[in-house]
């Protein structure tokens, strides 16, 4: 699973999720022939991103190469079940990240136009957001 190394703050503040904000950076293929855009906005955790990850790498049968253009460096905080309140903020539980319409997720290239569909079509079910297959 993805988490970074080192963080400079080591909790943070949740954020606004405005669901209108549309994303203006990693809108465009950089590096592969085709790719995973988000059509939604949402919180997307390590755990679906390797989840994802694993099913284009089986799909593809490790042929080609494929890029994660994101990676979850948000820590979510969360209390023990079953706490009573005013015990002050809870340690980290996870890490996520905040992906906005628009974001490129994944990208491969190497491969065939219908096997690379098809991976990135299966890696979008193990996703909490609406994308859309890009191409060059």
């Amino acid at each position: 699973m993805l988490l970074p190394k080192k963080v400079k703050h080591r909790k943070w503040q949740k954020g606004r999720s405005r669901t209108r904000a549309v994303e203006t950076r990693g809108l465009d293929l950089s590096y592969g022939q085709f790719g995973l855009k988000s059509l939604e906005s949402a919180w997307v955790n390590s755990r679906q991103i390797e989840a994802a990850r694993k099913t284009i790498t089986n799909f593809l049968k490790r042929e080609g190469r494929l890029w994660i253009r994101i990676f979850p460096d948000k820590p979510i905080t969360m209390q023990a079940p079953e706490k009573t309140l005013g015990g002050g903020k809870g340690s980290v539980d996870h890490y996520v990240f905040p992906v906005k319409p628009g974001r490129v997720l994944f990208e491969i290239d190497g491969v065939a136009g219908e096997k690379a569909k098809e991976a990135l079509k299966h890696a979008s079910y193990k996703l909490p957001v609406k994308t859309r297959i890009v191409s060059k």
